[in-house]
């Protein structure tokens, strides 16, 4: 874990690619994609099962972990209409249950525009972009907000690290900018998209099981 001040705030960087918000008990989790993998399929293509129960696996292990009251997911919390199949929809209303205290707020994205919104009994508070938790603005596209500090995902950042000898390695990061920042795709299986911050700007790179500042 690593920790940054953003706005303000204490924020801890999480190396589940999630931002811990102490101050208000509050995980912070862009591009869960649930049922990403199980679109693909139904398209016919082979990809192996167990996205699901990975992603599920390391936002339990979060919430369980840092005693979160509240995840606050930044868009694209389902992929398609395509991916809302009955083994996936069923392992997520089991986590669910077990967690029916927990307050879960969806800032739609535009993955979420085509899927829809989850399944009502599974009790999310589904907003547009723009909620307001003060001092952030949770937002899905980085964009800068009039209203606060936006907190988006969408772009799944990444930046490439080159050796010595020639050698490189894309790294999932985020990335806070003065206006805006942005947090890594939580699901497993949803690629990233390389990106080139500006001077000023903070960036930490996710590394196995740990956080680093660059």
């Amino acid at each position: 874990m690593t920790e940054c001040v953003v706005a303000g705030e204490r924020l801890v960087l999480l190396p589940e690619r999630a931002a811990w918000w102490p101050a208000a008990a509050t995980l912070l989790v862009a591009d869960f994609h649930l049922g990403k993998a199980a679109s693909f399929r139904r398209a016919g293509i082979a990809l192996p099962e167990g996205t699901t129960a990975d992603n599920l696996a390391r936002l339990e292990g979060c919430v369980a972990r840092l005693g979160a009251k509240r995840v606050a997911f930044l868009g694209d919390f389902l992929h398609s209409a395509q991916g809302r199949v009955p083994a996936t929809f069923d392992r997520f209303a089991m986590w669910r249950a077990s967690r029916a205290d927990l307050d879960l707020l969806l800032v739609r994205g535009n993955h979420d525009d085509r899927a829809g919104d989850p399944p009502g009994d599974w009790n999310f508070r589904c907003v547009n972009p723009g909620e307001i938790l003060s001092p952030f603005v949770l937002v899905h596209e980085p964009a800068a907000a009039k209203a606060g500090y936006a907190l988006a995902g969408h772009i799944h950042p990444a930046v490439r690290l080159s050796g010595g000898a020639g050698e490189s390695l894309r790294l999932p990061c985020f990335w806070f900018g003065a206006r805006v920042g942005v947090l890594p795709s939580f699901g497993a299986f949803t690629g990233s998209a390389v990106v080139r911050p500006k001077a000023g700007d903070r960036v930490f790179v996710v590394a196995d099981d740990e956080v680093i500042a660059l």
